[in-house]
């Protein structure tokens, strides 16, 4: 018997994207995750701008991830331009960063997958049951937009953070007032762990996969880095980000796929966390080491977890950064030692590795290229959604259609971010598609 499994536009993810199933009797015939956001082709129309232009207009790739965007392309201009940056502004950085972890896990975690652990349709319905954990979800998400409007000026596309340092640092008051709401949120960070420990999640398509992260040379626990780790114990510079991505098009999406040595892998909080746990401290470590196991590796879902693991690991650090912030004089700005170079900037978004590549030439943009997280996960997504179809339980107490859209949300896929590699041109008259890369 044939039976085709169709989510037509996939809710509670950022963008617009569907998921198709077909099988024939036990046998799954085709897996799709249709990514419908049009092309936006970025990269195209930063060649020609200035640096500072380009900054400006690729955080505007997505409103979530915004900061992780202006982030790495700094931090790829800077090498490639010779800027080195004073303390202060890279304790300011980070602080920005954390902010955006905390808005986005939050938002991610309670209002997004936490309806699909109780079966529920939406994040209103759980607040019979759980509004006070609602509420103060909401809080610890405004915690993150303060620190993002704060330093960044703005809550989102904020101009503030640039090549070189900031046009403005963060006034001792409005650091003074994050640290105080970060630290009243810590005990709700670890309680939203333990609740979410308490779900009993489906383990009938676990599988292992290959797991990619940044490596902090520091050897602590973080967000930004200038190698890769993978879990099979490679490490990687990330100029050679091209050889570990290997993007290639597919025909059903608007967004180019990643494979390493011709495997799907993982990045993200779950990546992230498998590869880095053991460097955390204070009641993130705890935390971890309380209820992390071996099904993490193999299961998907457990991203929602990971996440909260970083939330609280962000929380916990916005304070002690805000004591070193306070303790150090404004720098002067920093300006380009040179008009030309290239290099790669990387940093972690909220979903996983964000590379951007930029080759400066007489003070232009030359070539850039841009791969998200989200496209990196689209193969391991796509095989985890197989894997669900083809051992699905007889008994089990919600449909496929239902286990499918909780995988593709627990990655927390940033649709917009990921479609704006590929243009995709489909043929009229039962003619084959065809599929474009954008020119480099």
């Amino acid at each position: 018997m044939k039976m085709k499994i169709e989510v037509e536009s996939l809710p509670r993810v950022e963008g617009h994207g569907g998921i198709l199933v077909e099988m024939d009797g036990n046998k799954v015939t085709t897996v799709k995750f249709n990514i419908l956001e049009g092309p936006r082709l970025v990269e195209a129309l930063t060649v020609g701008k200035t640096p500072q232009e380009d900054i400006s207009l690729v955080c505007r790739i997505c409103a979530i991830c915004t900061l992780s965007h202006r982030y790495a392309a700094i931090r790829a201009l800077e090498r490639a331009l010779d800027i080195k940056v004073p303390e202060k502004t890279q304790l300011t950085r980070t602080l920005m960063h954390m902010g955006e972890m905390v808005e986005s896990h939050s938002l991610h975690i309670f209002f997004l997958s936490l309806p699909d652990l109780l079966n529920k349709p939406s994040a209103m319905a759980l607040l019979d049951q759980f509004g006070a954990e609602v509420g103060m979800a909401l809080r610890t998400k405004k915690l993150g937009n303060l620190v993002m409007s704060t330093v960044s000026d703005r809550m989102i596309h904020g101009e503030n953070p640039t090549m070189g340092g900031f046009g403005r640092f963060p006034t001792r008051e409005q650091l003074l007032d994050i640290k105080k709401e970060a630290e009243e949120l810590i005990p709700f960070g670890v309680k939203a762990i333990e609740l979410l420990s308490t779900f009993t999640l489906p383990s009938f398509f676990e599988s292992d996969t290959l797991y990619v992260a940044l490596d902090p040379e520091d050897e602590n626990f973080g967000f930004v880095a200038d190698r890769v780790i993978l879990s099979n114990g490679e490490k990687r510079s990330i100029e050679e980000y091209k050889s570990i991505t290997n993007e290639f098009a597919v025909k059903h999406s608007f967004a180019k796929h990643s494979l390493y040595n011709k495997k799907p892998f993982s990045v993200g909080a779950l990546a992230r966390i498998n590869l880095l746990g053991e460097r955390l401290t204070g009641e993130a470590g705890k935390s971890y080491r309380k209820f992390y196991n071996p099904r993490w590796k193999k299961n998907p879902l457990y991203f929602i977890l990971a996440q909260a693991v970083e939330m609280l690991f962000a929380m916990e650090e916005i304070p002690q950064l805000v004591d070193k912030i306070v303790a150090l004089k404004d720098p002067e700005f920093v300006r380009p030692a040179k008009d030309h170079g290239e290099a790669t900037g990387s940093v972690e978004a909220p979903r996983g590795v964000l590379y951007h590549h930029y080759r400066v030439q007489d003070g232009r943009i030359a070539e850039t290229d841009i791969i998200t997280p989200t496209a990196q996960n689209y193969e391991d997504i796509e095989r985890y959604f197989r894997l669900a179809a083809e051992n699905m339980p007889d008994n089990h107490d919600r449909d496929l259609k239902a286990i499918l859209e909780m995988i593709a949300r627990a990655y927390d896929p940033c649709i917009s971010c990921s479609a704006h590699l590929v243009e995709l041109r489909r043929k009229q008259d039962g003619e084959s598609s065809t599929v474009t890369g954008v020119p480099r």
